[in-house]
């Protein structure tokens, strides 16, 4: 399923250093391409990822990588690259369903921690991250992720997941770990993909293509270009409305949503240098369905009622240029600049502004919310070069330096939207809440390593940062190995690590309203937050140890396991919720208004308010068995994970920044354990992939929507999600060397996640648990796939 283990044959060495020797995340893409064609030709993959010295294939690093072909992800069946890992890989899960406009961006946890601890590279180059934020209640809240989904998996060549702290190497937020994807270089030959399918329940209907060509670029040069599409519809897994006994609340499922994006990768040789490029651009259409309002909210537009659709409306861009060369003073050098930016405009339709219609007799149907908008604009310099001193292998010296422009914008809606209490479901942005931020960014950074024996490998980075608004930091990272045998090595990392908060926390300011309830975020900075006991946002700091053995017991059997802890300090949650006559001062004093008839009201903010320590093993195994004419690659993959919070830190006013649910949302809203196991067996032009998943218990702390303790904030319902395992199944056909067909489905005996107790079921509506990061509910999918090769 996927390569954790693999080994450079010693032929292929000589080479293989030659042309992969370089300096580090930025130096290493210079000799992905080379160097991972020789080693993929004589069976092994050089990683370029958690190492400036790119001498190694996956089994010989200092941390555990996982790499992931395009192939991996294709026999996935998934359509987009969070799913796909989802699949693959033990340590990643997603949440089941995002709230509002969350639920339109795709993000991806690794070990546990927020989508906001996992960096993201391309061509080991720092991306953007999304500027849609995640705002309601749950394991990913305050999250502004990468969008993995708006990178054309058409352009992918394989992927990199380093399962380790690593901002000492790579920068702020690779405290979970780093994803580098690696993209085609080719400069011959592509493919067609189409793929389409639904849910076991006729909704969700999907419909994909993709394609990529790779040509020469003169005598010395390539580019390979990407594209595809992606259509999406609406699912529904609501349970009856409680108010009307149908199921007319179609808020829980999927949203619809519409892709589009396109690719290229290019370089061109001048002698010892070589010039790169490569960016990708995308569109996405975004519709999700809100709390169905009945018809006495406004009968004389809507005499049966109405759901508002929140829409989204996105634009994402990025581009990377650079020049490198081998020889300076007899140093390597890379050279590069990237701009990345994501534009999101949120909107409402099928709504209404219902102060507006007492006041005036009319209202629109349709609204713009709030547009938010985030760039990053950043330049890298990157040196390395051997020195030999007399140890067993030469000292390999890495110094490089960054800057760094990130903005954030929020521009204000129309004035319906925000006219008394706005538009329904989601009012509009005011005025007051809008505005442009920005900071800057520079670091500078080494990296030492060498062996220090024939067995004893070590290597030392450190990286300095300077951010305008977080202040300075210095992070540090020691990372061993010891070669037992030649099957067996032991291998360790201590590192700490480093997380500014993202400019959407610490501006962002929004309201939801739903039939009953309404909840606001207010801006950490701003004075009605600090009316609530607000401090400014400080950085989180962690400290990650990892240990790790590496064995080949015998021929064709691989396996790695990894225990590691990370502690994080002042980590960053949505803390301080006030619920009542305080929150609603407090909302009134940021400009926002509210509906009458409210039965709950509160409003929050972002603050450093818990210590946390997550700890676990990661347990991957491969075998290949040869059945004469075909074989069977085996595979197993597992993680044990648990989280618990070492200290809840107090507001201004004296109150805890955490209570039971929000605690529950860090600690046990992911599964404690995952294992996936598995095979693909190949035989001539057939072959068959079988994977079973199991998902180990959750449990979240979930709010009373009945009875004496209906919207406590201090007492909650326990409920508990039962362990559930999910079947994966595809088979392919060959038609010709160049035209493969195949069928599967995913979750084939279609299973469910436990339900909630109808007490926890907000309007009836939600029966399955939205906070957990376990199975999704929308039970088994079908699909059939079509590619060629050419």
């Amino acid at each position: 399923m996927y390569n954790n283990i693999h080994t450079l044959k010693p032929r292929a060495l000589p080479l293989a250093l030659f042309l992969a020797f370089s300096a580090g995340a930025s130096l290493a893409a210079d000799a992905v391409d080379a160097a991972a064609s020789l080693a993929a030709a004589e069976g092994g993959v050089v990683v370029v990822t958690g190492t400036r010295d790119t001498r190694r294939s996956a089994d010989e690093s200092l941390s555990p990588i996982d790499v992931i072909s395009a192939k991996d992800l294709q026999r996935t069946g998934q359509t987009d690259l969070r799913d796909a890992l989802v699949k693959l890989l033990p340590s990643v899960n997603r949440l089941a369903q995002a709230g509002d406009a969350a639920n339109l961006t795709s993000a991806l946890t690794l070990r546990g921690l927020s989508p906001n601890h996992v960096l993201l590279l391309i061509n080991g180059k720092r991306r953007h991250t999304s500027a849609n934020i995640s705002a309601d209640p749950g394991a990913q809240q305050g999250a502004t992720p990468v969008d993995l989904d708006l990178i054309p998996v058409s352009a992918v060549d394989h992927i990199e997941v380093l399962r380790d702290g690593a901002a000492a190497q790579y920068g702020s937020d690779a405290i979970a770990g780093v994803i580098n994807v690696i993209l085609k270089s080719s400069a011959q030959g592509g493919n067609v993909i189409v793929n389409s399918g639904q849910y076991y329940k006729g909704d969700g209907f999907t419909l994909g293509s993709s394609a990529d060509i790779g040509l020469p670029l003169g005598e010395d040069g390539f580019v390979h270009l990407s594209a595809e599409t992606k259509r999406h519809d609406h699912s529904v897994r609501s349970g009856p409305d409680e108010r009307t006994g149908t199921v007319v609340n179609r808020t829980l499922g999927d949203p619809k949503s519409r892709r589009e994006a396109v690719g290229v990768n290019a370089g061109y040789a001048l002698g010892t240098t070589e010039l790169y490029a490569f960016g990708s651009v995308a569109h996405r259409d975004g519709e999700s369905v809100q709390n169905y309002r009945l018809p006495n909210r406004l009968p004389q537009l809507y005499p049966n009622g109405f759901s508002p659709v929140e829409t989204s409306n996105e634009q994402d861009g990025s581009l990377t240029a650079g020049v490198r060369g081998e020889q300076l003073a007899g140093w390597r050098w890379d050279l590069s600049g990237t701009y990345g930016v994501d534009n999101v405009k949120i909107g409402m339709r099928d709504s209404a502004n219902t102060d507006l219609y007492a006041a005036t007799g009319a209202t629109p149907t349709s609204f713009h919310l709030a547009s938010y908008k985030n760039t990053q604009w950043g330049v890298n310099l990157d040196v390395a070069r051997p020195f030999d001193v007399g140890l067993p292998a030469p000292l390999s010296v890495a110094l490089g330096a960054e800057y760094r422009r990130e903005t954030y914008d929020v521009g204000a809606g129309d004035a319906a939207s925000s006219y008394g209490s706005g538009s329904q479901a989601l009012p509009g942005l005011s005025a007051i809440s809008a505005g442009k931020h920005g900071r800057t960014i520079s670091a500078a950074y080494a990296d030492l390593s060498t062996k220090l024996s024939r067995q004893w490998e070590a290597e030392l980075a450190a990286r300095h940062e300077r951010y305008s608004d977080a202040g300075n930091t210095t992070n540090a990272k020691l990372s061993a190995r010891f070669q037992a045998s030649e099957r067996y090595a032991l291998r360790g990392t201590l590192s700490t690590g480093f997380r500014a908060p993202s400019l959407a926390q610490e501006y962002y300011t929004s309201l939801a309203v739903s039939p009953t309830t309404a909840g606001g975020q207010l801006a950490v900075n701003s004075v009605a937050a600090r009316s609530l006991g607000a401090s400014a946002l400080k950085p989180e700091k962690s400290r990650s140890i990892n240990l790790g053995l590496v064995a080949q017991p015998w021929d064709r059997f691989n396996l790695t396991v990894d225990a590691y802890r990370i502690e994080i300090r002042d980590r960053i949650i949505q803390g301080g919720t006030y619920t009542g006559a305080t929150a609603i001062n407090a909302l009134t004093a940021a400009g926002i208004s509210l509906p009458t008839g409210l039965s709950s009201v509160s409003a929050s903010y972002f603050a450093n308010g818990v210590d946390t320590r997550t700890q676990g093993v990661d347990v991957v195994a491969t075998y290949t068995t040869n059945l004469g004419a075909g074989r069977i690659d085996w595979d197993l993959g597992g993680n044990v994970n648990t989280s618990s919070i070492l200290r809840t830190a107090v507001d201004t006013n004296g109150r805890p920044l955490l209570n039971a649910q929000q605690a529950g949302y860090l600690t046990t809203s992911t599964p404690k354990n995952k294992v996936i196991l598995g095979g693909v067996w190949s035989q001539g032009p057939w072959g068959v992939s079988l994977h079973a998943t199991r998902y180990g218990k959750t449990s979240t702390e979930a709010t009373f929507y009945s009875g004496p303790n209906i919207y406590s904030t201090s007492v909650f319902n326990h409920i508990e999600n039962a362990p559930r395992t999910l079947t994966d199944l595809e088979v392919r056909y060959a038609v010709s060397k160049k035209l493969q067909l195949a069928l599967g489905a995913n979750n084939l005996f279609d299973v469910y996640p436990s339900k909630v107790p109808l007490a926890s079921r907000y309007l009836g509506v939600y029966q399955y648990d939205t906070a957990a990061s376990q199975t999704g509910f929308n039970g088994g999918y079908y699909y059939v796939r079509a590619s060629y090769a050419f």
